[in-house]
Protein backbone atom coordinates (compact mmCIF):
# COMPACT_ATOMS: atom_id res chain seq x y z
CA UNK A 1 0.00 0.00 0.00
CA UNK A 2 1.36 3.57 -1.02
CA UNK A 3 1.41 6.35 1.35
CA UNK A 4 1.44 9.91 1.00
CA UNK A 5 2.73 12.77 3.07
CA UNK A 6 0.22 15.49 4.52
CA UNK A 7 1.77 18.83 4.74
CA UNK A 8 0.95 22.08 7.44
CA UNK A 9 0.28 24.68 4.29
CA UNK A 10 1.06 27.25 7.24
CA UNK A 11 4.54 25.81 8.35
CA UNK A 12 5.15 23.40 5.04
CA UNK A 13 5.71 20.99 7.86
CA UNK A 14 4.81 16.93 6.99
CA UNK A 15 1.69 16.36 9.94
CA UNK A 16 1.33 12.97 9.12
CA UNK A 17 1.27 9.85 6.85
CA UNK A 18 -1.44 8.43 5.43
CA UNK A 19 -2.06 5.15 3.73
CA UNK A 20 -3.31 5.65 0.40
CA UNK A 21 -6.27 2.24 -1.08
CA UNK A 22 -5.71 1.28 -4.27
CA UNK A 23 -8.52 -0.45 -6.70
CA UNK A 24 -8.57 -3.93 -5.00
CA UNK A 25 -8.90 -2.18 -1.50
CA UNK A 26 -11.69 0.19 -3.13
CA UNK A 27 -13.72 -2.98 -4.51
CA UNK A 28 -13.33 -4.45 -1.01
CA UNK A 29 -14.60 -1.51 0.94
CA UNK A 30 -18.01 -0.96 -1.40
CA UNK A 31 -18.78 -4.81 -1.60
CA UNK A 32 -18.69 -4.46 2.55
CA UNK A 33 -21.12 -1.74 1.80
CA UNK A 34 -23.52 -3.10 -0.69
CA UNK A 35 -24.09 -6.38 2.28
CA UNK A 36 -24.01 -3.55 5.32
CA UNK A 37 -26.55 -1.54 2.67
CA UNK A 38 -29.15 -4.44 3.11
CA UNK A 39 -29.42 -3.94 7.15
CA UNK A 40 -29.20 -0.77 7.47
CA UNK A 41 -31.92 0.09 5.24
CA UNK A 42 -33.97 -2.17 7.50
CA UNK A 43 -33.34 -0.22 10.91
CA UNK A 44 -36.12 1.22 11.85
CA UNK A 45 -36.20 4.82 11.08
CA UNK A 46 -36.27 5.85 14.75
CA UNK A 47 -33.38 3.49 15.65
CA UNK A 48 -31.36 5.13 12.70
CA UNK A 49 -32.20 8.80 13.93
CA UNK A 50 -31.13 7.65 17.43
CA UNK A 51 -27.36 6.51 16.01
CA UNK A 52 -26.99 10.11 13.95
CA UNK A 53 -27.66 12.04 16.73
CA UNK A 54 -25.39 9.99 18.72
CA UNK A 55 -22.86 11.17 15.69
CA UNK A 56 -23.37 14.70 15.89
CA UNK A 57 -22.94 14.00 19.93
CA UNK A 58 -19.59 12.45 19.51
CA UNK A 59 -18.46 15.54 16.60
CA UNK A 60 -19.59 17.83 19.27
CA UNK A 61 -17.69 16.38 22.40
CA UNK A 62 -14.39 15.98 19.61
CA UNK A 63 -14.88 19.74 18.28
CA UNK A 64 -12.07 20.65 18.96
CA UNK A 65 -9.85 18.22 18.17
CA UNK A 66 -11.03 18.10 14.62
CA UNK A 67 -10.81 21.74 14.22
CA UNK A 68 -7.26 21.74 15.51
CA UNK A 69 -6.89 19.00 12.87
CA UNK A 70 -8.21 20.89 10.09
CA UNK A 71 -6.36 23.97 11.15
CA UNK A 72 -2.97 21.89 10.88
CA UNK A 73 -3.96 19.88 7.55
CA UNK A 74 -5.84 23.16 6.00
CA UNK A 75 -4.26 25.93 7.32
CA UNK A 76 -7.93 27.30 8.27
CA UNK A 77 -7.91 29.54 10.77
CA UNK A 78 -9.03 28.51 13.66
CA UNK A 79 -12.31 30.36 13.93
CA UNK A 80 -13.81 29.20 10.75
CA UNK A 81 -12.28 25.70 11.63
CA UNK A 82 -14.62 25.85 14.85
CA UNK A 83 -17.30 26.34 12.85
CA UNK A 84 -16.70 23.69 10.35
CA UNK A 85 -16.58 21.15 12.73
CA UNK A 86 -19.68 22.93 14.36
CA UNK A 87 -21.62 22.24 11.15
CA UNK A 88 -21.17 18.91 10.75
CA UNK A 89 -22.23 18.46 14.13
CA UNK A 90 -25.66 20.45 12.71
CA UNK A 91 -26.16 18.61 9.48
CA UNK A 92 -26.15 15.32 11.26
CA UNK A 93 -28.60 16.41 14.11
CA UNK A 94 -30.67 18.27 11.30
CA UNK A 95 -30.59 14.57 8.80
CA UNK A 96 -31.60 12.95 12.04
CA UNK A 97 -34.82 14.58 11.47
CA UNK A 98 -34.89 13.14 7.97
CA UNK A 99 -35.48 9.31 9.02
CA UNK A 100 -38.99 9.49 10.17
CA UNK A 101 -39.74 12.11 7.95
CA UNK A 102 -39.46 10.33 4.66
CA UNK A 103 -42.80 10.90 3.65
CA UNK A 104 -44.69 8.87 0.64
CA UNK A 105 -48.24 10.08 -0.20
CA UNK A 106 -51.39 8.15 -0.88
CA UNK A 107 -52.55 9.53 -4.47
CA UNK A 108 -56.79 9.34 -5.31
CA UNK A 109 -57.36 6.27 -7.97
CA UNK A 110 -60.20 4.47 -8.87
CA UNK A 111 -60.29 0.61 -7.92
CA UNK A 112 -57.66 0.61 -5.64
CA UNK A 113 -55.26 2.59 -3.45
CA UNK A 114 -52.08 3.84 -4.41
CA UNK A 115 -48.74 4.93 -2.40
CA UNK A 116 -45.58 5.85 -2.58
CA UNK A 117 -42.40 4.99 -1.05
CA UNK A 118 -39.38 6.93 -1.25
CA UNK A 119 -36.44 3.46 -1.45
CA UNK A 120 -32.34 4.15 -0.24
CA UNK A 121 -29.92 3.98 -3.72
CA UNK A 122 -27.68 1.52 -1.83
CA UNK A 123 -24.33 2.84 -2.00
CA UNK A 124 -23.35 5.90 -2.27
CA UNK A 125 -20.04 7.01 -3.04
CA UNK A 126 -19.00 10.72 -1.57
CA UNK A 127 -16.04 12.54 -3.14
CA UNK A 128 -14.68 15.53 -1.13
CA UNK A 129 -12.34 18.34 -1.91
CA UNK A 130 -9.78 20.24 0.08
CA UNK A 131 -11.11 23.73 0.63
CA UNK A 132 -13.82 22.59 3.08
CA UNK A 133 -12.76 18.98 4.10
CA UNK A 134 -15.55 18.65 6.88
CA UNK A 135 -18.39 20.64 5.95
CA UNK A 136 -18.69 18.80 2.30
CA UNK A 137 -18.28 15.55 3.80
CA UNK A 138 -21.34 15.90 6.01
CA UNK A 139 -23.54 17.50 3.74
CA UNK A 140 -22.87 14.58 1.38
CA UNK A 141 -22.70 11.40 3.83
CA UNK A 142 -25.38 12.66 6.74
CA UNK A 143 -28.66 12.80 4.28
CA UNK A 144 -27.60 9.40 2.64
CA UNK A 145 -27.22 7.88 6.22
CA UNK A 146 -30.99 9.23 6.82
CA UNK A 147 -32.14 7.74 3.78
CA UNK A 148 -30.77 3.94 4.37
CA UNK A 149 -27.92 4.24 1.97
CA UNK A 150 -24.35 3.28 3.07
CA UNK A 151 -21.40 5.51 2.14
CA UNK A 152 -17.73 5.19 0.67
CA UNK A 153 -16.44 8.24 1.12
CA UNK A 154 -13.24 9.70 -0.42
CA UNK A 155 -11.42 12.89 0.70
CA UNK A 156 -9.33 14.98 -0.75
CA UNK A 157 -5.60 13.95 -1.19
CA UNK A 158 -4.19 17.38 0.69
CA UNK A 159 -6.68 17.09 3.08
CA UNK A 160 -7.90 13.34 4.66
CA UNK A 161 -7.00 13.66 8.05
CA UNK A 162 -10.82 15.15 9.53
CA UNK A 163 -12.36 12.63 7.15
CA UNK A 164 -10.50 9.64 9.30
CA UNK A 165 -11.36 11.17 12.20
CA UNK A 166 -15.02 11.29 11.37
CA UNK A 167 -14.92 7.77 10.42
CA UNK A 168 -13.64 7.09 13.55
CA UNK A 169 -16.30 8.80 15.33
CA UNK A 170 -18.79 7.17 13.92
CA UNK A 171 -17.83 4.05 15.00
CA UNK A 172 -17.43 5.04 18.26
CA UNK A 173 -21.48 6.66 18.20
CA UNK A 174 -22.09 3.06 17.59
CA UNK A 175 -23.02 3.25 13.53
CA UNK A 176 -22.81 -0.56 12.61
CA UNK A 177 -19.58 -1.37 10.65
CA UNK A 178 -19.11 -0.93 7.21
CA UNK A 179 -22.08 1.18 6.70
CA UNK A 180 -19.84 4.44 6.72
CA UNK A 181 -16.39 4.05 5.64
CA UNK A 182 -13.36 6.57 4.43
CA UNK A 183 -11.16 5.70 1.93
CA UNK A 184 -8.05 7.99 1.45
CA UNK A 185 -6.15 7.47 -2.07
CA UNK A 186 -6.04 8.93 -5.35
CA UNK A 187 -9.07 10.92 -7.55
CA UNK A 188 -8.08 8.80 -10.54
CA UNK A 189 -8.30 5.41 -8.79
CA UNK A 190 -10.78 5.50 -5.48
CA UNK A 191 -12.83 8.43 -7.08
CA UNK A 192 -13.16 6.63 -10.91
CA UNK A 193 -13.78 3.72 -9.92
CA UNK A 194 -16.73 5.00 -7.30
CA UNK A 195 -17.81 6.02 -11.35
CA UNK A 196 -16.97 2.65 -12.68
CA UNK A 197 -18.23 0.16 -9.77
CA UNK A 198 -21.60 -0.99 -10.40
CA UNK A 199 -22.89 -1.40 -6.94
CA UNK A 200 -22.07 2.26 -6.54
CA UNK A 201 -25.54 3.54 -7.08
CA UNK A 202 -24.46 7.85 -6.66
CA UNK A 203 -21.86 9.89 -6.84
CA UNK A 204 -21.67 13.38 -5.02
CA UNK A 205 -18.58 14.92 -6.48
CA UNK A 206 -17.73 18.76 -4.95
CA UNK A 207 -14.94 20.41 -7.26
CA UNK A 208 -13.97 21.45 -10.29
CA UNK A 209 -16.23 21.85 -13.34
CA UNK A 210 -13.71 20.71 -15.37
CA UNK A 211 -13.21 16.94 -13.13
CA UNK A 212 -17.42 17.08 -12.38
CA UNK A 213 -18.03 17.07 -16.11
CA UNK A 214 -16.29 13.89 -16.28
CA UNK A 215 -17.59 12.50 -14.05
CA UNK A 216 -21.22 13.13 -15.16
CA UNK A 217 -19.80 11.47 -18.48
CA UNK A 218 -18.70 8.37 -16.57
CA UNK A 219 -21.90 7.88 -14.55
CA UNK A 220 -23.83 8.31 -17.55
CA UNK A 221 -23.00 4.43 -19.18
CA UNK A 222 -24.39 3.59 -16.14
CA UNK A 223 -26.89 5.78 -15.72
CA UNK A 224 -26.17 6.54 -12.37
CA UNK A 225 -27.10 9.05 -10.23
CA UNK A 226 -25.09 12.08 -9.74
CA UNK A 227 -25.34 15.59 -7.48
CA UNK A 228 -22.33 17.74 -8.74
CA UNK A 229 -21.40 20.82 -7.17
CA UNK A 230 -18.83 22.54 -9.07
CA UNK A 231 -16.90 25.88 -9.91
CA UNK A 232 -18.33 29.17 -9.26
CA UNK A 233 -17.55 33.28 -10.34
CA UNK A 234 -19.97 35.19 -8.21
CA UNK A 235 -21.25 38.19 -8.28
CA UNK A 236 -21.37 41.37 -5.57
CA UNK A 237 -23.25 44.00 -6.87
CA UNK A 238 -23.31 47.32 -5.47
CA UNK A 239 -25.71 49.61 -6.23
CA UNK A 240 -25.69 53.78 -5.92
CA UNK A 241 -28.72 53.85 -3.00
CA UNK A 242 -26.52 50.98 -0.90
CA UNK A 243 -25.42 51.29 2.37
CA UNK A 244 -21.53 51.64 0.68
CA UNK A 245 -19.56 51.69 3.99
CA UNK A 246 -21.44 48.52 4.87
CA UNK A 247 -20.81 46.94 1.50
CA UNK A 248 -17.34 47.94 1.00
CA UNK A 249 -16.56 46.84 4.60
CA UNK A 250 -17.85 43.42 3.98
CA UNK A 251 -17.11 42.99 0.57
CA UNK A 252 -13.78 40.84 1.46
CA UNK A 253 -14.79 38.79 4.00
CA UNK A 254 -17.06 37.84 1.01
CA UNK A 255 -13.98 36.87 -1.22
CA UNK A 256 -11.30 36.49 1.08
CA UNK A 257 -12.61 33.99 3.32
CA UNK A 258 -10.38 30.48 3.47
CA UNK A 259 -7.94 32.51 0.97
CA UNK A 260 -10.79 32.81 -1.93
CA UNK A 261 -10.30 28.87 -2.12
CA UNK A 262 -14.12 29.04 -1.99
CA UNK A 263 -16.98 27.98 -4.84
CA UNK A 264 -19.28 30.83 -3.67
CA UNK A 265 -16.67 33.73 -2.97
CA UNK A 266 -17.67 36.44 -4.55
CA UNK A 267 -14.73 37.56 -6.38
CA UNK A 268 -16.55 40.02 -9.38
CA UNK A 269 -17.66 43.04 -7.30
CA UNK A 270 -20.00 44.92 -9.66
CA UNK A 271 -20.46 48.66 -8.78
CA UNK A 272 -22.37 50.96 -10.09
CA UNK A 273 -20.46 53.84 -12.05
CA UNK A 274 -21.56 57.12 -9.84
CA UNK A 275 -19.97 55.73 -6.88
CA UNK A 276 -17.67 53.31 -8.13
CA UNK A 277 -14.78 55.88 -7.31
CA UNK A 278 -15.98 56.38 -3.72
CA UNK A 279 -16.09 52.70 -3.39
CA UNK A 280 -12.78 51.80 -4.44
CA UNK A 281 -12.01 54.34 -1.70
CA UNK A 282 -13.93 52.15 0.68
CA UNK A 283 -12.96 48.96 -0.23
CA UNK A 284 -8.79 49.68 -0.06
CA UNK A 285 -8.40 50.51 4.08
CA UNK A 286 -11.20 46.90 4.40
CA UNK A 287 -8.60 44.76 2.44
CA UNK A 288 -5.74 46.51 3.77
CA UNK A 289 -7.24 45.48 6.96
CA UNK A 290 -7.74 41.76 6.34
CA UNK A 291 -5.51 40.18 8.83
CA UNK A 292 -3.35 37.32 7.19
CA UNK A 293 -1.19 34.92 9.00
CA UNK A 294 -0.70 32.43 11.97
CA UNK A 295 -3.74 29.89 11.43
CA UNK A 296 -4.03 28.89 14.89
CA UNK A 297 -4.35 32.64 16.40
CA UNK A 298 -7.89 33.98 17.35
CA UNK A 299 -7.22 37.25 15.78
CA UNK A 300 -6.10 35.56 12.47
CA UNK A 301 -9.18 36.53 9.46
CA UNK A 302 -7.08 34.95 6.26
CA UNK A 303 -4.43 31.56 6.27
CA UNK A 304 -2.50 30.15 3.39
CA UNK A 305 -3.28 28.44 0.47
CA UNK A 306 -3.19 25.36 0.46
CA UNK A 307 -0.13 23.89 -1.68
CA UNK A 308 2.85 25.64 -3.55
CA UNK A 309 1.29 24.25 -6.54
CA UNK A 310 -1.85 26.52 -5.70
CA UNK A 311 -0.44 29.31 -4.59
CA UNK A 312 1.91 29.37 -8.13
CA UNK A 313 -2.03 28.68 -10.00
CA UNK A 314 -3.32 31.82 -7.97
CA UNK A 315 -0.11 33.98 -9.02
CA UNK A 316 -0.02 32.95 -12.80
CA UNK A 317 -3.58 35.25 -12.99
CA UNK A 318 -1.78 38.62 -11.97
CA UNK A 319 -0.03 39.20 -15.41
CA UNK A 320 2.17 41.78 -16.04
CA UNK A 321 -0.55 43.94 -18.04
CA UNK A 322 -2.80 43.47 -15.22
CA UNK A 323 -3.84 46.55 -13.54
CA UNK A 324 -3.59 45.95 -9.56
CA UNK A 325 -5.73 48.39 -7.52
CA UNK A 326 -4.25 47.68 -4.12
CA UNK A 327 -3.03 44.86 -1.77
CA UNK A 328 -3.17 43.44 1.69
CA UNK A 329 -0.50 41.58 3.79
CA UNK A 330 1.09 38.75 3.81
CA UNK A 331 3.27 36.81 6.21
CA UNK A 332 7.17 36.47 5.56
CA UNK A 333 8.49 33.21 5.97
CA UNK A 334 7.74 29.71 5.65
CA UNK A 335 3.86 28.84 4.68
CA UNK A 336 1.78 29.01 1.18
CA UNK A 337 0.69 32.95 1.61
CA UNK A 338 -0.55 35.22 -0.90
CA UNK A 339 -2.02 38.36 -0.22
CA UNK A 340 -5.49 39.93 -0.56
CA UNK A 341 -5.67 41.41 -4.08
CA UNK A 342 -7.95 43.85 -6.02
CA UNK A 343 -7.75 44.21 -9.90
CA UNK A 344 -9.17 46.61 -12.54
CA UNK A 345 -9.84 44.43 -15.48
CA UNK A 346 -9.50 46.20 -18.47
CA UNK A 347 -11.72 43.97 -21.01
CA UNK A 348 -14.62 41.31 -20.22
CA UNK A 349 -12.28 39.10 -21.50
CA UNK A 350 -9.58 39.06 -19.03
CA UNK A 351 -8.84 35.70 -17.26
CA UNK A 352 -9.32 37.52 -13.69
CA UNK A 353 -12.64 38.04 -14.69
CA UNK A 354 -13.92 34.77 -16.60
CA UNK A 355 -12.29 32.09 -14.96
CA UNK A 356 -12.46 31.11 -11.42
CA UNK A 357 -9.14 32.24 -9.72
CA UNK A 358 -9.58 30.19 -6.27
CA UNK A 359 -7.38 32.23 -4.26
CA UNK A 360 -7.78 35.94 -2.95
CA UNK A 361 -8.12 37.96 -5.69
CA UNK A 362 -11.35 39.96 -6.85
CA UNK A 363 -11.92 41.79 -9.77
CA UNK A 364 -14.32 45.31 -9.22
CA UNK A 365 -15.99 46.92 -12.55
CA UNK A 366 -18.40 49.57 -12.87
CA UNK A 367 -22.05 48.82 -14.23
CA UNK A 368 -24.46 51.45 -15.90
CA UNK A 369 -27.81 50.60 -14.37
CA UNK A 370 -29.92 47.66 -13.45
CA UNK A 371 -29.90 45.82 -16.68
CA UNK A 372 -26.44 46.55 -17.10
CA UNK A 373 -25.41 44.87 -13.47
CA UNK A 374 -27.83 41.62 -14.62
CA UNK A 375 -26.05 41.15 -17.47
CA UNK A 376 -22.31 41.57 -16.96
CA UNK A 377 -23.26 39.30 -13.57
CA UNK A 378 -24.81 36.04 -16.10
CA UNK A 379 -22.08 36.63 -18.46
CA UNK A 380 -20.36 33.34 -17.09
CA UNK A 381 -20.99 29.70 -17.54
CA UNK A 382 -20.86 29.49 -13.75
CA UNK A 383 -23.93 30.37 -11.72
CA UNK A 384 -23.57 29.26 -8.15
CA UNK A 385 -23.97 32.20 -5.81
CA UNK A 386 -24.03 35.83 -5.03
CA UNK A 387 -25.20 39.30 -3.83
CA UNK A 388 -26.67 42.15 -4.09
CA UNK A 389 -26.32 45.29 -2.06
CA UNK A 390 -29.38 47.93 -2.68
CA UNK A 391 -32.31 49.65 -0.38
CA UNK A 392 -34.86 48.96 -2.82
CA UNK A 393 -37.21 45.86 -2.27
CA UNK A 394 -38.10 45.95 -5.44
CA UNK A 395 -34.92 45.95 -7.14
CA UNK A 396 -33.51 43.76 -4.63
CA UNK A 397 -36.40 41.24 -5.45
CA UNK A 398 -35.94 42.02 -9.64
CA UNK A 399 -32.39 41.50 -9.81
CA UNK A 400 -32.52 38.56 -7.41
CA UNK A 401 -35.02 36.79 -9.81
CA UNK A 402 -33.07 37.47 -12.84
CA UNK A 403 -29.54 36.67 -11.75
CA UNK A 404 -28.65 32.94 -12.96
CA UNK A 405 -27.61 31.83 -9.56
CA UNK A 406 -28.96 28.98 -7.20
CA UNK A 407 -28.12 30.67 -3.58
CA UNK A 408 -28.04 34.99 -3.63
CA UNK A 409 -28.08 36.66 -0.75
CA UNK A 410 -29.29 40.54 -0.17
CA UNK A 411 -27.53 42.91 1.85
CA UNK A 412 -25.16 40.26 3.45
CA UNK A 413 -22.90 37.67 1.86
CA UNK A 414 -24.54 34.45 3.79
CA UNK A 415 -26.10 32.18 1.27
CA UNK A 416 -24.89 28.11 2.83
CA UNK A 417 -27.36 27.47 6.07
CA UNK A 418 -27.84 23.26 6.67
CA UNK A 419 -31.37 24.01 6.46
CA UNK A 420 -31.43 25.37 3.05
CA UNK A 421 -31.06 24.35 -0.23
CA UNK A 422 -27.90 24.89 -1.69
CA UNK A 423 -26.61 23.92 -5.52
CA UNK A 424 -25.88 25.99 -8.57
CA UNK A 425 -27.30 26.97 -12.09
CA UNK A 426 -25.39 26.16 -15.25
CA UNK A 427 -21.61 24.94 -15.00
CA UNK A 428 -21.58 25.36 -11.22
CA UNK A 429 -23.42 22.07 -10.78
CA UNK A 430 -26.52 19.68 -10.87
CA UNK A 431 -28.89 19.14 -8.02
CA UNK A 432 -29.06 20.44 -4.47
CA UNK A 433 -27.81 19.66 -1.10
CA UNK A 434 -28.81 20.87 2.15
CA UNK A 435 -32.49 21.83 3.24
CA UNK A 436 -35.47 19.67 4.23
CA UNK A 437 -35.32 17.90 1.17
CA UNK A 438 -31.75 16.71 1.24
CA UNK A 439 -32.96 12.85 1.87
CA UNK A 440 -34.58 12.64 -1.54
CA UNK A 441 -31.60 12.99 -3.19
CA UNK A 442 -30.53 9.63 -1.66
CA UNK A 443 -34.00 8.11 -2.42
CA UNK A 444 -35.39 6.56 -5.41
CA UNK A 445 -39.76 7.20 -5.37
CA UNK A 446 -41.55 3.61 -5.59
CA UNK A 447 -45.21 4.07 -7.09
CA UNK A 448 -47.58 1.10 -5.86
CA UNK A 449 -51.06 0.49 -6.73
CA UNK A 450 -53.12 -1.66 -4.91
CA UNK A 451 -56.02 -3.38 -6.16
CA UNK A 452 -59.49 -3.67 -4.17
CA UNK A 453 -61.72 -4.43 -6.25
Amino acid sequence: MTTAQVLNPATEQVVATVELVGVAETDAAIERAQRAALTWREVAPGDRARLLRRFAEAVDADLERLAQLEVSNSGHTIGNARWEAGNVRDVLHYAAGMPERLLGHQIPVAGGVNITFHEPLGVVGVIVPWNFPMPIAAWGFAPALAAGNTVVLKPAELTPLTAIRLGELALEAGLPEHVFQVLPGKGSVVGQRFVTHPAVRKVVFTGSTEVGTQIMAGCAQQVKRVTLELGGKSANIVFADADLARAAATAPYGVFDNAGQDCCARSRILVQRSVFDKFLELLEPAVRGVRVGDPTQESTEMGPLISAAHRDRVAAYIEPSTKVAFTGARPDGPGFWYPPTVVLPDAPTDRVLTEEVFGPVVAVLPFEDEADAIRIANDTEYGLSGSIWTNDVGRALRVSRAVEAGNLSVNSHSSVRYWTPFGGFKQSGLGRELGPDAALAFTETKNVFIATQ
